[in-house]
């Protein structure tokens, strides 16, 4: 059997031995203040009964005494608290009592400097008078509403240095130095405004500009029961996220899409929809005659650069958004039958189906009318997706 390590066999041991330790050690200081108390006093009798002159050679022999002691140690020795406080006090008395007291001090005090006795005397004083409020040191530190504040103009504002912002902020009525200033946005990893300006030309800030301008098109593929591919192009609004489905096909030839382009554009003129501009890729589907449908109409081609899908990141996102709901969870048959699942879906996105991008609000606005009837389930394609409305009252 294995003994145990002789740390933990004494564990239990020190654990009972530790608090009598520690009342031993209270105890000795109290009696060695006491000691020192007592040896202060019969001093000071002492000194009472002794004569003038006994008293003069005595005093001159501890000073010769003290010079030896101060020329062999030329530094203060420490001494504990207890003793600082019985200089300080008759430092005070001395300094108090005799007219030049102060000037006098430096021949008197030998050991310590009579800056540092006093010193130590208005330590004891401020310890008494203990209800006073310890000021706070510095500046008061910045809101954290007046921080996101500051940020959201930042942010919002590329080209703003922290004087632009210092003096819209004095404008909304908040007084921030521009030191301030540049330490926050500094601290929340805000670059300057330089560099913000030119983050701001992105092609991010482009299409946050001119989104309610812009059209997207893109294809992609599904495979039907039998291993056929089918291809489904389409449309998209960049600013409400409104699908247009333009068709599918298995042949997408340059012909049929340019067709798709001009069914669209009528679409468009008779919805009377301002677009201006285009993103597709470099697909070969989309040849000239497709370009010129658009060109007619005053819509302006963006091409995205090669192999980036974030360029046309909108349409990207519908394409995985009708994926996972809808095409990857049924069986194609075919054409006909992929079109009416496409039509049936599109028309409950645009019309049903809350968007995250646009505040949780339907790309068609629905009527804001108040619904106070009971909600009611209607299931889109079988009840794959579920739609929940208000019934009429």
């Amino acid at each position: 059997m294995r003994r145990p390590k002789a740390h933990l066999r004494l564990a239990p041991l020190l654990t009972r031995i530790a608090p009598g330790i520690a009342r031993a050690v209270v105890r000795a200081m109290i009696y060695l203040l006491l000691a020192h108390l007592v040896s202060l006093l019969l001093d000071l009798l002492a000194i009472l009964l002794r004569s003038q002159h006994h008293k003069d050679l005595e005093i001159l022999l501890l000073r010769q005494q003290l010079r030896i002691l101060q020329r062999q140690h030329p530094y203060a020795p420490r001494i504990p608290r207890w003793e600082k406080l019985a200089l300080a006090v008759l430092v005070a008395k001395f300094a108090s009592l005799k007219q030049g007291g102060r000037d006098r001090l430096n021949q008197v005090v030998l050991l310590f400097k009579p800056d540092t006795l006093l010193k130590w005397h208005r330590d004891l004083v401020r310890r008494k008078w203990t209800f006073t409020k310890r000021r706070t040191r510095g500046r008061p530190s910045t809101g954290p509403d007046l921080t996101a504040l500051l940020l959201r103009l930042a942010q919002e504002n590329p080209s703003w240095g922290c004087n632009k912002i210092q003096g819209e902020l004095l404008k909304l009525g908040y007084g921030i130095g521009r030191s301030t200033i540049r330490d926050i946005l500094k601290r929340h990893q805000v670059p300057p405004a330089p560099q913000r300006a030119k983050q701001g030309s992105s092609w991010r800030a482009f299409l946050g500009h001119y989104r309610q301008q812009m059209l997207a098109c893109d294809f992609f593929t599904v495979e039907t029961a039998w291993l056929r591919t089918i291809y489904v192009f389409f449309f998209i609004e960049l600013g409400c996220r409104r699908v247009h489905f333009a068709g599918c096909t298995s042949q997408p030839t340059a012909v049929w899409v340019t067709q798709q382009a001009r069914q669209l554009i009528w679409t468009l003129q008779d919805e009377k929809m301002p677009i201006r501009f285009l993103i597709r890729d470099r697909d070969a589907k989309f040849t000239a005659s497709f370009d010129t449908v658009f060109v007619d109409e005053g819509v302006e081609i963006i091409r995205t650069p090669y192999r980036a899908p974030r360029a046309n990141a909108f349409a990207e996102r519908w394409i995985r958004r009708v994926r996972a709901e809808c095409v990857d969870r049924l069986l194609i048959m075919g054409e006909r039958h992929l079109g009416r699942v496409m039509k049936e879906y599109i028309a409950y996105y645009n019309k049903a189906r809350p968007h995250q991008g646009i505040e949780q609000r339907c790309p068609v606005p629905m009527d804001s009318g108040v619904r106070e009837g009971p909600v009611k389930c209607r299931d889109v394609l079988g009840g794959i997706v579920h739609d929940y409305y208000c019934e009429a009252a």
